[in-house]
């Protein structure tokens, strides 16, 4: 059964403050005392309180409005989603209400309470991993929503994704069959991310089919930037015998890796083959090339926009989409040199 909305003076009896106390510290929180505000915050969250004006709005599914909760923009790959995500919407008429949240699941929990409020008709969202009270907020207001960039198990949540174990193993068994032994991995940073978890598990699970191990010191975990690329390389080419190979978690990782490969004087991929993922445009650009997974990013956006204006309309949508991805081989792998190792 379900129970009415919580009200403004529900919060203001729980918190035991009067209404215009509880509508300052929503309004105005720097006017209000430390502690009256964390106690009013506290009420709010345990009551599951959404502004009421909003849920009127999203109860009339008439403010045109999506709202994107992604970890950030600095990723090329996010922003080519974001784009046709919101291109596709503006087509139909909606207007996509964008929040990053930086890896943060305590932020994001925030920024999805914000878009409720906001009034939005739905939500899509990155990744199949998110607080329990984001999915409490989806489930009790009715929202429509997808997840996007990845795939989940046990069909609990609409998603559209890749799969990304599977990506990563087939990438590393393209290394494997040129002969290569010695391999090492820059990952991206896998708390709170279960993309670069599936991508490293997935390099995992293909190197210990061929009987490879990939020693501690050849796993590194950095940020997704040019230079934490180059600081990866750094850490993992000094191990002895030297990587032949090094597998990074996206694109960005793999041209800092690069560039840090070119500043110690080795040849890609003459003593050192670079892997990628994502396939971002400049990846072809490189010269060498550089060899990559690629994602169909523009292609995610234009269905995640399809299918939450379906959802929003009442339509059946599928529980689970997996789109194809494909190895793009070019210049920066090669067979190992003999030798090149010491």
């Amino acid at each position: 059964m379900n129970r009415r909305p919580v009200t403004l003076i529900d919060v203001a009896r729980a918190a035991n403050v009067s209404i215009a106390t509880v509508s300052r510290a929503l309004s105005f929180p720097h006017k209000v005392s430390p502690e009256t505000l964390g106690r009013i915050e506290r009420t709010i969250e345990a009551l599951g309180y959404v502004a009421n004006g909003s849920a009127r709005a999203l109860a009339s599914r008439r403010s045109r409005t999506i709202g994107a909760l992604i970890p950030s923009l600095d990723n090329p790959s996010f922003a080519t989603t974001v784009h046709a995500l919101q291109r596709a919407l503006g087509e139909a008429g909606y207007t996509v209400l964008l929040a990053c949240h930086e890896f943060d699941p305590a932020a994001e929990r925030r920024l999805a309470r914000t878009l409720i409020e906001r009034g939005v008709d739905g939500l899509v969202l990155l990744g199949t991993e998110h607080e329990p009270e984001v999915y409490a907020l989806i489930e009790r207001f009715r929202l429509p929503y997808v997840l996007t960039w990845a795939l989940e198990e046990g069909g609990r949540h609409t998603c559209i994704g890749f799969d990304n174990r599977a990506a990563a193993a087939r990438l590393t068994e393209h290394l494997l069959a040129l002969g290569h032994r010695e391999l090492a991995m820059i990952s991206g940073m896998t708390a709170n991310n279960e993309r670069a978890r599936e991508r490293a598990l997935g390099v995992r699970e293909a190197l210990r089919r061929s009987g490879v191990a990939l020693d501690p010191g050849r796993f590194v975990e950095v940020p997704y930037t040019l230079q934490s690329g180059r600081d990866g390389l750094a850490q993992v080419i000094g191990q002895s015998p030297r990587p032949t190979a090094v597998i990074c978690g996206n694109d960005l990782l793999a041209i800092g890796a690069i560039a840090e490969c070119h500043a110690r004087g080795l040849g890609v991929p003459e003593d050192v083959s670079v892997t990628g993922f994502d396939d971002m445009e400049i990846a072809a650009m490189l010269s060498p090339g550089l060899t990559t997974m690629h994602f169909p990013t523009q292609e995610l956006g234009d269905l995640a926009a399809q299918q939450i204006l379906r959802a929003i309309a009442g339509e059946t949508v599928p529980a689970r989409q997996e789109l194809a991805v494909r190895l793009v081989v070019r210049g920066t792998t090669a067979p190992p040199r003999r030798g090149a190792e010491s």
